[in-house]
């Protein structure tokens, strides 16, 4: 079963430069590394991508190192140096990367580093201080995904970080709660504190209701967006690499729930262009 790569138009149309802050390319030419979950059974490739963003209207985007490459970035770089469009990307480096490790993957586009607390992360919050303190002044800025459930527990690390950073995908309740929850409260408090940033993407990954709404993380997402649309991004996650082929999202109907969740469109252009252009240096 292929992807689907195209189909009707959207019925939200998105603001030049918009700007996709998330997703993943896999490609059959750069292997899967040891400790990483498997590379999904059907390539994701850079033209692929270049499909569906015809098909969504976006123009810019963020690459993010897939999980199954670990720390070897050569897909990631590969993508950056074929795509052809204003492009960066968010690579997996280790608290011992040297200076000209750096000094290169920022010279080829590299702009954060992903921390992913998660089975099949190459990098998890531990570290985070460490990295950020090597990248920051390199102009990198970190995101992190942990499930959002303990974010008690990583409040601390989160706080002490003096520069920008990212948490990704609405703050990844692995079981969905409530916007009065003490966890998503939180999170609120580290919104704030002015140098963290959310990432609104990836619902069908966490919601226990599922499609078309996805109301359980809609709830979230909407809430999020009305507390500080300044501090929020925009993301498709695709390829969807938790979902089997077979049961992929609809990457349309995906994006269409931003006109619900953010209806105001000067707001939807804060939150698709200013903010990615601010926090990547488009």
């Amino acid at each position: 079963m292929p992807r689907k790569l195209s189909g009707a138009p959207p019925r939200l149309k998105l603001p030049p430069k918009a700007t996709d802050t998330h997703m993943h390319v896999y490609d059959d030419r750069f292997p899967g590394q040891a400790g990483g979950p498997p590379k999904p059974p059907l390539p994701a490739t850079l033209a692929d991508y270049r499909q569906l963003q015809a098909w969504l209207g976006l123009e810019r985007v963020i690459f993010v190192q897939g999980a199954a490459y670990q720390f070897d970035n050569a897909c990631l770089l590969k993508a950056l140096e074929e795509f052809e469009g204003e492009a960066r990307a968010i690579a997996v480096v280790g608290p011992d990367v040297d200076e000209a490790t750096l000094a290169e993957l920022t010279e080829r586009g590299v702009r954060g580093a992903r921390i992913m607390h998660l089975p099949g992360g190459a990098v998890g919050m531990g570290d985070l201080l460490a990295i950020h303190a090597r990248t920051r002044p390199f102009g990198w800025s970190p995101i992190v995904q942990f499930d959002g459930r303990a974010i008690a527990d990583y409040l601390a690390i989160l706080e002490a970080l003096e520069g920008d950073y990212v948490i990704d995908h609405a703050g990844k309740f692995l079981e969905p709660i409530g916007v009065e929850a003490p966890e998503f409260k939180a999170l609120l408090k580290l919104i704030d504190r002015g140098n963290c940033y959310v990432k609104i993407s990836a619902c069908y990954e966490t919601s226990k209701v599922g499609p078309p709404d996805y109301a359980d993380v809609a709830a979230l997402s909407k809430a999020l967006i009305a507390h500080a649309p300044e501090r929020m991004l925009y993301a498709s996650n695709w390829p969807h690499v938790s979902k089997p082929i077979d049961d992929q999202p609809d990457d349309r109907l995906l994006l269409d729930l931003m006109a619900d969740w953010a209806p105001d469109e000067a707001v939807r252009q804060i939150i698709f262009v200013d903010n990615p252009a601010r926090l990547y240096g488009f």
